[in-house]
């Protein structure tokens, strides 16, 4: 196919143990690439990578990656300039891309939706970071693919996005509603992100590109929760929502309700057009593959439902 690249070559994945990395590292290891993890050691490396153990905020620890040549350096864990600049100040910059993980969450708030890559980015975001690294990677010519994802869902999710509407449905707990619950919000799942990832590497006309990549359609709180509850097995009729006045609270705040309460939706097209790309879920199949797959057979033991009260007055 015409501007794929089909090289194997030597990647460099900061993290790769879970999450979004753990697919992403199996593809690539599918692909027959050369693997290199540099993680904290805390989660097992799969067979057949060579595993480095270290903190990326210790300049000791990232030394080990001197001598080292990569033709791809992923990094999915960096929140600032700093922390993806000091690995390229070791490794040297990648012969062929650097594939970076940034964030939807940085973009300013707008009255038209979906917002597409041209859209402002909020520069006192607390995700600001992101940005000044895709535009330090292409101030620096370093050849490099950002992606920019809503809310990631999906098995090893480490933020209670998901696990937020679980555990109210099956412990039948009030479930808190902004407003009306016609927000518009968008989720994606970490399966499809790493695909996309693993795709753009073979692309050439992804270089110097950032895309978004999220579902291809957004979700209103109230259809997210229903279909939580119909992924849990349980009749969205019988949910005691319960609406909340959202106005008081910061809209991009994640506290007491776990996703923003304005809307976020982002323009997709160039994700899938450029990389030939679409995502095998939509929200609801989202959800469903987190909880069978994770969920169901590991509950939470003893969710805390305390900040609930500050919402409607339930504890």
């Amino acid at each position: 196919m015409a501007g794929l690249s089909a090289l194997l070559m030597k990647i460099l994945v900061m993290g790769g143990t879970r999450f979004v990395g753990k697919p992403l590292v199996a593809r690539l290891q599918d692909q027959g690439h050369a693997l290199t993890l540099f993680t904290r050691g805390r989660l097992p490396s799969p067979e057949g990578v060579e595993s480095i153990q270290g903190d990326r905020s210790v300049d000791a620890d990232l030394n080990q990656l001197k001598g080292h040549d990569f033709e791809v350096i992923i990094d999915s864990s960096g929140r600032s300039l700093d922390d993806s600049r000091r690995v390229l100040a070791v490794t040297g910059a990648p012969t062929h891309r650097f594939l970076y993980v940034s964030t939807a969450g940085g973009y300013a708030g707008s009255t038209q939706w979906p917002l597409d890559e041209t859209a402002a980015i909020d520069s006192a975001s607390r995700h600001s970071g992101k940005a000044d690294t895709e535009q330090w990677l292409q101030e620096q010519g370093i050849p490099f693919t950002s992606f920019r994802p809503t809310y990631i869902v999906g098995p090893g999710n480490y933020n209670p996005v998901e696990r937020w509407f679980f555990d109210r449905i099956v412990n039948d707990r009030p479930i808190p509603l902004p407003g009306s619950g016609e927000t518009i919000t968008q989720i994606g799942h970490a399966e499809d992100l790493a695909e996309a990832m693993a795709r753009s590497l073979e692309v050439d006309a992804a270089s110097n590109r950032i895309y978004n990549c999220s579902a291809s359609r957004g979700i209103t709180f109230r259809g997210l929760i229903e279909a939580a509850a119909m992924a849990c097995g349980r009749d969205p009729k019988g949910l005691d929502l319960r609406p909340f006045d959202p106005s008081g609270l910061d809209p991009k705040a994640r506290k007491a309700f776990p996703l923003r309460l304005s809307h976020f939706l982002t323009d997709t097209t160039r994700v899938r057009r450029e990389l030939a790309w679409e995502p095998r879920f939509d929200a609801c199949a989202s959800l469903v593959d987190s909880y069978q797959r994770e969920y169901k057979g590991q509950p939470t033991s003893d969710p805390d439902f305390s900040a609930d009260q500050a919402l409607i007055g339930e504890a």
